[in-house]
């Protein structure tokens, strides 16, 4: 019987929080990943990458293990009722509910992270939360059966999370070697702490008005989970 994982996808997805984990998950032994979304019809990915959905939400199977990745088209999902329903559904009995970057805030507006510790991109990672979670700035964070990574790239230190978590470390470590996972950045700036104030509020700046919708798509799905004002 092999352990399903559902990733999914969606317009506007930052494909690396995707493809990461995918490249991880499909060297596992008998597992089985599948790109959920509404359709099969080819959506499109922040940049222009062209993604195939390989099921859709009625024909998914029940998923050990369901992964909301992130990217700026999440914002849509947080009051999305469709989406959220099937991301509630899924897991009632998945054995891992999972987020990569700001798919956090897309599991805390089906509200399933309440009084959990999580991670997201650091730019989104106050407005968790909204949604009763407690953000820890960590590449991964693990809370029971909720494993969140952090922004982007921490899209494969996740999945070699879970890659131990289900086949244990020899599997895992085997994985990283096999896709020389060997980070050596030509910069030390992947974090406001590394970058300093400058930089970081030069990035800030790029994203403000992305970052204005999100947080207004943020406060009105955490009041219609009827989350209080002081949490937000």
């Amino acid at each position: 019987m092999p352990f399903h994982i559902g990733l999914l996808v969606f317009p506007d997805i930052t494909q690396l929080d995707m493809t990461g984990p995918y490249e991880v998950f499909i060297r596992l032994p008998d597992t089985k990943v599948h790109l959920v979304w509404k359709s099969r019809d080819p959506i499109t990915a922040g940049g222009g990458m062209q993604l195939v959905p390989t099921t859709t939400f009625a024909e998914c199977p029940q998923l050990d293990l369901i992964c909301v990745p992130g990217g700026s088209g999440m914002n849509a999902l947080l009051n999305e009722a469709e989406t959220l329903d099937f991301i509630r559904a899924q897991a009632k009995g998945a054995r891992y509910v999972t987020s990569v970057c700001t798919g956090a805030l897309v599991l805390g507006a089906a509200g399933l992270l309440k009084g959990k510790r999580a991670a997201t991109h650091w730019m989104s990672r106050d407005m968790l939360k909204a949604f009763g979670a407690t953000p820890v700035a960590k590449r991964v964070v693990e809370d029971g059966n909720v494993i969140t990574g952090g922004g982007v790239t921490a899209g494969i230190d996740f999945a070699l999370t879970v890659a131990a978590r289900i086949h244990g470390r020899h599997v895992a470590k085997k994985t990283q070697l096999a896709i020389e996972y060997n980070p050596q950045p030509p910069f030390d700036d992947g974090s406001p702490e590394q970058a300093g104030p400058a930089l970081t509020a030069e990035a800030l700046a790029d994203a403000a008005a992305m970052l204005e919708e999100r947080r207004k798509d943020v406060e009105q799905a955490a009041a219609r989970l009827g989350y209080p004002t002081s949490q937000r």
